[in-house]
């Protein structure tokens, strides 16, 4: 036994800051699931906020970003989006339910939360800066799918 508590000990730990990346930063507002839009939305920074999605209404576009949704973020805000994926039982802030939240928020808003992640204030959370691992097409081909969703 004594030969495998190394190992296990590397497994937790790695298994932890898998989590901790999809974490649920992507509360774009209160960070928690319940929590919709208004709650501790704020001001995108200039240079986010007055942007629009190119791809608005295209509906292949939309498609091609359920699949990116589905391979990057579906693990902690769930198949539906409504922030209930298998590893959002051990994040703290819940993920967003993005179903319900991203129709009452500007494109900029939601292009900035998604690219920039959760770690900054008032936000706190473990959810990855996405501008350096997905294109700017591809962050707007999942705004595009979220559109499509819920409320």
């Amino acid at each position: 036994m004594r030969q495998w508590f190394p190992l296990l000990i590397v497994l937790v730990l790695l298994n932890g800051q898998l989590l901790a990346a999809c974490s649920s930063g992507d509360a774009d507002d209160s960070g928690s699931a319940e929590a919709g839009p208004a709650a501790t939305q704020v001001a995108p920074p200039a240079d986010y906020a007055g942007r629009t999605n190119p791809f608005q209404g295209d509906d292949t576009a939309a498609s091609d970003g359920k699949v990116i949704y589905q391979t990057n973020c579906a693990a902690c805000h769930g198949q539906s989006a409504m922030g209930d994926g298998p590893a959002a039982t051990s994040l703290d802030p819940k993920p967003q339910n993005l179903a319900d939240n991203v129709a009452g928020m500007a494109d900029g808003y939601v292009f900035w939360r998604i690219s920039e992640g959760g770690a900054m204030a008032p936000f706190h959370s473990a959810m990855p800066a996405w501008k350096t691992i997905l294109t700017e097409d591809q962050l707007w081909q999942v705004i595009s799918y979220l559109r499509t969703l819920g409320g």
